[in-house]
């Protein structure tokens, strides 16, 4: 008898049921939305590069000695890239490569820290306004407006002047400017969110509005805000080198690109690597970060990208 057969009451011999193959693990939205970050592959190269520029921003500024990007060699004036000197020296003598890495951190960190606060108000006043509607929306938003209606680095520049300049005030300056286009996005997903079923039947089962929002709303509000906070980075790092360019951001002696690229232009034609330099990482930084920010929003909807592959079936037909 054949292993694992059954015979019936008429003698007849039948196989044995086949075991059924495991049902597949169903994958989550964070895990689905990894597996089309990876195919994005100018995603995949800005996230390599910024990898690099951070790698080397950390380490290499801990790995430098602690004055390095302070001490002036009077006998090195604006000298041009050698092997003492790897980018060159600038105006009064200062390794420029040590001096990158570490302002490098400086506006990196204003860009993170920005988005980061940015976010978090951007977050509670949408979700507040969205959310309770009524006067409070309209209170809210009017000023988000307002302060939209105003031209935003004419405002910067008078804020940072008011506030005085410095990395902290730096900071909130940038931040004070940079919540209200996040605070739109999250009202405009919590608007279509409550009129949701889930969200009904939480109401339904008497749940408070501060567990809605917190285990119902804010969850599903994730996947824009990460779009919109990788991209205010990259405008927070633009803004921090504009604002130290014109003198009103980060200060001497601490480095930062923006004040490197003002200390550069009376050198500009005699010594153009002083500029150079800081201006590419600027230009590498705020590229990578785009282009992160450009894969992430079509990880997260990947109607974007199968929009573009038909845009390009079209092209190519």
């Amino acid at each position: 008898m054949a292993r694992g057969a059954t015979v019936t009451a008429t003698g007849t011999r039948t196989a044995a049921p086949a075991l059924a193959a495991p049902a597949p693990t169903q994958r989550g939205w964070a895990h689905a939305s990894w597996l089309r970050f990876r195919q994005h592959r100018a995603a995949l190269l800005g996230l390599l590069l910024l990898g690099v520029i951070v790698t080397a921003v950390l380490l290499g500024a801990l790995a430098l000695p602690a004055n390095a990007a302070y001490f002036t060699d009077t006998s090195a004036l604006k000298q041009a890239p050698s092997l003492r000197h790897p980018l060159g020296t600038d105006e009064v003598g200062r390794d420029i490569f040590a001096r990158l890495l570490v302002a490098g951190r400086v506006s990196l960190a204003v860009g993170l820290l920005v988005s980061v606060l940015g976010v978090l108000i951007g977050l509670l006043a949408g979700t507040v306004a969205g959310f309770f509607g009524g006067w409070l929306d309209e209170v809210i938003m009017r000023f988000a407006d307002a302060l939209l209606a105003i031209p935003w680095f004419f405002s910067l520049i008078v804020l940072a002047a008011v506030l005085g300049p410095g990395l902290w005030t730096t900071i909130i300056a940038i931040t004070t400017l940079s919540w209200m286009e996040i605070a739109r996005i999250v009202r405009a997903n919590i608007l279509v969110l409550r009129e949701s079923d889930f969200v009904l039947a939480a109401r339904a089962l008497g749940a408070p509005p501060g567990r809605i929002i917190t285990r119902h709303l804010v969850p599903n509000t994730l996947a824009p805000l990460t779009v919109a906070a990788t991209l205010t980075v990259g405008n927070a790092i633009l803004t921090e080198t504009g604002l130290s360019y014109l003198g009103l951001g980060i200060q001497p002696p601490t480095p930062s690109w923006g004040n490197m690229l003002f200390n550069a232009q009376a050198a500009i034609f005699d010594a153009p690597w002083i500029a150079a330099f800081p201006g590419l990482m600027i230009l590498l930084s705020v590229l990578s970060i785009n282009l992160i920010g450009e894969g992430i929003r079509d990880a997260i909807d990947p109607r974007v990208l199968v929009g573009k592959r038909e845009a390009r079936g079209v092209e190519r037909a």
